[in-house]
């Protein structure tokens, strides 16, 4: 049972049942609520502020940055009412943080991808804007999550994530006794015959709507099939957790930087 208000005015929101006081201004994303348990293992500390439905929220910090984590469940809908919500509370940068499959050669299960932009090929960005708006990843968190990946020594790929609605069908899988949607048995190659990184289900939803309202978002994944190969291990899921972590700290100094140096934009000649 919650107290929160479907009023979208309310402080308490609806579904993710948190206000301004509870969330810092950098949330990260994971789809799966028990993932939240996991990302704050690795921080400094860290209380759980909210849980509902498929909504797990907890606030701490991580190398003295304040920062919050808070579950989508799957899928790119209940992603966008966590982007909304979360922003109605005060949240300005969301990093996604979960698992995809892998499109390109060179790219291993535990490898991290870190998406420049999205396909978007999910339905609910196309409640938001018109379908020929891109789904682009803030050019700042891109930058935090390299620096963090590198920083770390973790393996990583940068470039265009297609974000699905289903995990089989919209994938190009088979489904109930070998079902095959129009179109799935040729879409992992056409994809990688225009460089598309990898597959998921939320980022590209997630990053457009931080883009129509303005604020900051990106993704990091996780890789746990290789669409190649065939392989398939949960194995690094820990490793885009912290990148994103650091890189939330990252951009929390940079944002200081910026603002010390009375400028909008992080870039080249600027340094932590």
């Amino acid at each position: 049972m919650t107290d929160a208000s479907e009023d979208p005015n309310d402080e308490k929101q609806y579904h993710v049942a948190v206000g301004p006081d509870d969330v810092a201004e950098t949330v990260l994303l994971p789809g799966n609520p028990e993932r939240v348990d996991k990302v704050t293992a690795l921080w400094d500390d860290s209380e759980e502020v909210a849980q509902h439905r498929e909504y797990r929220t907890a606030t701490g910090t991580y190398d003295d940055e304040p920062l919050s984590v808070t579950s989508t469940g799957i899928g790119s809908p209940s992603a966008a009412i966590a982007v909304e919500e979360l922003a109605r509370a005060g949240v300005e940068t969301f990093i996604r943080v979960g698992s995809c499959g892998a499109l390109q050669e060179g790219m291993e299960v535990g490898d991290l991808v870190i998406s420049s932009g999205g396909v978007r090929q999910e339905g609910t960005s196309k409640e938001y804007v018109r379908e020929d708006y891109p789904a682009v990843a803030d050019q700042e968190v891109v930058s935090a999550l390299v620096a963090a990946a590198e920083r770390l020594g973790y393996d990583y790929h940068v470039g265009v994530t297609m974000s699905a609605d289903s995990f089989y069908a919209g994938q190009g899988r088979p489904g109930l006794d070998g079902f095959r949607a129009a179109g799935s048995e040729e879409l992992v190659e056409a994809l990688r015959d225009v460089d598309v990184k990898n597959i998921e289900m939320e980022a590209s939803a997630i990053m457009t709507v931080a883009n129509v309202y303005g604020l900051r978002a990106g993704a990091v994944c996780t890789v746990y099939a290789n669409r190649i190969t065939g392989e398939f291990r949960t194995e690094g899921e820990s490793r885009a957790a912290e990148t994103a972590s650091l890189a939330a700290a990252l951009l929390a100094r940079m944002d200081r930087v910026k603002a010390e140096a009375g400028v909008d934009h992080w870039h080249a000649g600027l340094s932590l």
